[in-house]
């Protein structure tokens, strides 16, 4: 299950961050890293995902 959130974190990250941990500061978090830049949001998204 990791792998497909993985593959829709890259896609659409804050999406692949809600499914992980749903609506939490990370989630909004995400959201805002996305709008800065899509790259930093992709990288956060990995990462919440891989670490949990």
């Amino acid at each position: 299950m990791d792998f497909i959130r993985i593959i829709i974190a890259i896609l659409l990250p804050p999406l692949g961050v809600f499914l992980q941990v749903g609506f939490g500061k990370h989630f909004w978090l995400n959201i805002l890293l996305t709008l800065l830049g899509y790259i930093p949001g992709i990288v956060h998204a990995v990462w919440i995902i891989a670490k949990k």
